[in-house]
């Protein structure tokens, strides 16, 4: 056996070709005359119907890529205890943030409120303001 002399299995079977004449006979299977007998009729493919029956989105689409915080005011980082380090990992165990797509956020600790313990900030972007509350009450930024 070489590559030459092999055969297929199955061979492609052809497209029956209707209007030569043949075992169809008169109409060649396309049924009686008008519209539906004659070449090039085509209907009007019904997915088509139902895509332009859903509206569509309009206007401007652009979708900024910079990165959204989700924000956090100092009074509420009174939840935790004198000298505990404060994550975005810590925030979301204590219920104040939630998940974003499956993912912690970005955090940023805004000003609103006051701060009475000593903590730990990391892994956060303040405000000037919040900054300037939690170093007053004795707290450190990372």
């Amino acid at each position: 056996m070489e590559l030459h002399t092999l055969k297929r299995e199955h061979p492609n079977k052809k497209a029956r070709l209707v209007g030569r004449g043949g075992t169809r006979g008169k109409t060649s299977g396309r049924g009686g005359k008008g519209q539906t007998a004659r070449a090039g009729n085509k209907r009007r493919p019904e997915m088509r119907d139902i895509i332009k029956k859903i509206p569509k989105l309009r206007g401007y689409r652009f979708h900024s890529r910079t990165t959204k915080f989700t924000p956090v005011n100092v009074g509420a980082l009174n939840v935790f205890t004198a000298g505990s380090v404060i994550t975005p990992k810590a925030l979301f165990e204590k219920n104040i943030i939630r998940n974003v797509g499956g993912k912690l956020p970005s955090v940023k600790i805004l000003g609103t409120g006051e701060v009475t313990v000593k903590l730990e900030v990391t892994g956060c972007v303040f405000s000037k303001t919040a900054q300037a509350k939690i170093e007053k009450a004795g707290g450190t930024i990372k």
